[in-house]
């Protein structure tokens, strides 16, 4: 059972998708540092800092109006709206960010593939290479005798 399940787990394609995770997780983490620190930030400049995290309806009595969000749950039920708009925007965001990263690839892609796509000149057969030889000759014999009459 053991070398069957080690057959499993370094086969190609398991060891690619675990590399394709370690990596997407690495990128994932990018994307999201590129959202939250350099482009939410322009966002809230350019919308007079408009944060929608602390936006919220109580579901509850016991919170009070005006606390921010991670307050106003831990007095009670909150729904945090406003953190949902911040997740999607940040959703559509790393999406197109992803989306323009992905466009490009496929590009150079398509690029580097017309390029191997070149059609190659047909291989000659040797019986051609010989009868091209022969014609050669022939017509080099016939100038040669035509040069002496």
């Amino acid at each position: 059972m053991f070398e069957e399940f080690k057959k499993f787990a370094l086969r190609g394609n398991v060891v690619d998708l675990a590399v394709g995770v370690v990596i997407g997780a690495a990128f994932g983490a990018i994307v999201a540092s590129l959202v939250a620190d350099i482009i939410m930030p322009i966002i809230g400049a350019v919308t007079g800092g408009l944060d929608f995290s602390n936006y919220y309806a109580p579901l509850s009595s016991k919170v009070q109006a005006g606390l921010s969000y991670a307050d106003a749950k831990k007095q009670g039920a909150v729904l945090g709206y406003g953190q949902f708009i911040t997740i999607a925007l940040n959703f559509a965001i790393v999406a197109f960010v992803l989306f323009i990263v992905i466009r490009g690839m496929n590009k150079m892609k398509r690029a580097e593939d017309a390029k191997l796509d070149v059609p190659k000149a047909p291989e000659i057969s040797a019986d051609v290479k010989l009868l091209t030889e022969i014609r050669d000759q022939m017509a080099a014999l016939n100038a040669k005798l035509v040069g002496r009459s």
